[in-house]
């Protein structure tokens, strides 16, 4: 209880920080905000099957968990600007246009079913026009080649829990539920397309199910922030809906699977369309709303006994939700890459111990036969009696 009160506190204090408002001109300048986050790929930290779709387990008591995934997008902001050649000709620049991100994954243990989560996301590499062709040639409007992301931090409960077994078992076979409430701060750079004006809230449920080699998640939750518009493009609350199916190929130590996946994030706010006035730029609502799409194909190994030690390799791409009448084709909306390549490595103590001798499956040498913790024949293998 003492551990759980001051992660309680500790939470509690960066939430804090969370909710105040970024104290930056641009983030509230109309039309030509960069304050939205180009990246909506938001691993969780912990154990998950998926790399975009959380799922129930949660990491051991008083372990530590951590991860490292990489991606990389593929103008995922473009500008369709107002042109000379009027609106059936608008010219397209890529306010990104190539974009690559790290996003480093903390959890602990707090129980078998409690875990704390903290995730810090960095731009090591991007280029593109970056605000330039809406406000002009100026410093700000130049995009950072380099930024520092809004972290996020949080909590995981599993509240429906398969058997710490291996996966392959038939009695391990069923569903799991877990619920986070996840937030994050406004620690990113405020021309890079790094973060939000304000503190995000995250709530998400997340359901998995098992039955020898196959296995599917489904994750549905919010992303709950204010309205930010950049070139008629407004970003705000956005419902998250994501699910994964996958099959293991190999059985010896959850050695290669394959899992398809898909992330949809309805946005709640209305669009615009972006016009030149002898004012300015103006963006008027125009009764519409994007629906971003991705979809993804992984696969992903975890070599060693217990499945803590996990590597993904991931490539997928835009599902074109917009019909744009002017070209008569569906165009992907903005913060959706062309495609993306990710790749993951975890290290996420499950705390397995198959044949529930006391030794966890990392460190039994007889993982499927109970034995005591230490004998001649090695840690939780049975005595040989001649």
């Amino acid at each position: 209880m003492r551990h759980l009160g001051r992660a309680t506190t500790t939470l509690f204090a960066i939430a804090c920080v969370a909710l105040a408002p970024r104290a930056h001109a641009d983030c509230n300048t109309p039309v030509t905000s960069p304050c939205i986050n180009s990246d909506t790929l938001w691993p969780h930290a912990g154990p998950s099957e998926f790399i975009g779709v959380g799922g129930s387990e949660t990491v051991q008591a008083s372990r530590i968990a951590f991860g490292l995934v990489a991606t990389y997008l593929s103008q995922p902001i473009v500008l369709d600007l107002p042109s000379p050649g009027g609106p059936n000709a608008p010219a397209s620049r890529p306010a990104i246009d190539n974009e690559i991100n790290a996003t480093f994954l903390f959890a602990y243990g707090i129980t078998d079913r409690l875990e704390l989560d903290l995730a810090l996301p960095v731009t090591v590499y991007q280029d593109g026009d970056g605000t330039q062709p809406l406000v002009g040639d100026s410093e700000n409007a130049q995009l950072p080649a380099t930024a520092t992301r809004d972290l996020r931090f949080g909590a995981t409960y599993t509240f429906l829990r398969r058997p710490k077994k291996h996966p392959w078992r038939h009695d391990t076979s069923g569903f799991g539920l877990a619920a986070r409430f996840e937030m994050s701060a406004p620690t990113g750079d405020q021309n890079g397309f790094s973060g939000e004006p304000s503190g995000v809230f995250i709530p998400s449920v997340s359901l998995d199910y098992r039955s020898h080699r196959f296995f599917f998640a489904a994750e549905l939750g919010a992303r709950i922030r204010p309205t930010t518009d950049f070139a008629g493009a407004r970003i705000g609350t956005q419902g998250v809906v994501s699910g994964g199916v996958g099959v293991d190929l190999l059985k010896q130590h959850d050695l290669l699977s394959v899992m398809g996946e898909l992330r949809f994030l309805p946005t709640f706010s209305e669009q615009a369309t972006l016009s030149q006035t002898v004012s300015g730029l103006q963006s008027v609502g125009n009764g519409s709303y994007i629906f971003p799409l991705e979809w993804m194909i992984t696969a992903r190994s975890a070599p060693i006994e217990g499945g803590d030690l996990a590597f993904q390799l991931g490539v997928g791409g835009a599902i074109p939700t917009i019909w744009d009448s002017t070209f008569s084709r569906f165009e992907a909306p903005a913060t959706v890459p062309r495609f993306r390549v990710a790749l993951g490595l975890t290290f996420a103590p499950r705390g397995r111990d198959t044949d529930g001798d006391g030794v966890p499956d990392a460190n039994d040498h007889c993982p499927l036969e109970p034995g005591p913790k230490s004998s001649a024949e090695g840690a939780g293998c049975p005595e040989k009696h001649e």
